[in-house]
C-alpha cells in the first residue's frame, strides 16, 4: 500500500512538471540542417552550432543582418567571441551571440526582444546558413 502511495505521488508530480514545462514554452528541439548541429529553442533563445570558421559566420550574420534591413547597433569580435546587435523596423532588440568552440565550429546564440520570437530568430539563422 506504501509502494503504492508513493507511486502515484510520483507519476502525479512528473505530470505536473512536464504540464509546467509544456505551458511557459521551454523545451522545442529540432534537427538541424546538414552540416549543422541541433537547433534548439529554450527560453527564448535559440541556440545551435555550425560548421565554419568563426570569422565567416560572423560576416555571414552580418550579411544576414544587411538582408534583413535591421538597423546594425553595435558589432564586437575577437579572436574567441563576436556579439552583434541590431533593431528590427519594430524596433524589437535582436542579438547574436558567436561563440568560437573548435578550428571550425561555431556556437550560435539568437534572441529577439525581451522573451524572444521563435519565428524570426529561425529566420535569421536560415539567412545566416545561407550566408555561409
Amino acid at each position: 500500500m506504501k509502494l503504492r502511495k508513493i507511486l502515484v505521488r510520483f507519476l502525479a508530480g512528473s505530470l505536473l512538471m512536464a504540464s509546467l514545462a509544456l505551458h511557459t514554452g521551454c523545451v522545442v528541439v529540432a534537427a538541424g540542417a546538414a552540416g549543422a548541429g541541433a537547433v534548439a529553442y529554450i527560453r527564448g533563445e535559440l541556440e545551435t552550432t555550425l560548421e565554419g570558421k568563426l570569422d565567416n559566420v560572423h560576416k555571414a550574420a552580418n550579411r544576414a543582418v544587411g538582408q534583413l534591413e535591421f538597423a546594425k547597433i553595435s558589432d564586437r569580435k575577437d579572436a574567441f567571441s563576436a556579439n552583434l546587435v541590431a533593431r528590427t523596423a519594430q524596433d524589437k532588440k535582436v542579438d547574436i551571440v558567436l561563440t568560437k568552440t573548435g578550428d571550425n565550429l561555431t556556437k550560435v546564440q539568437i534572441r529577439v526582444g525581451v522573451f524572444g520570437d521563435e519565428e524570426l530568430s529561425r529566420a535569421l539563422l536560415e539567412k545566416i546558413k545561407a550566408a555561409l
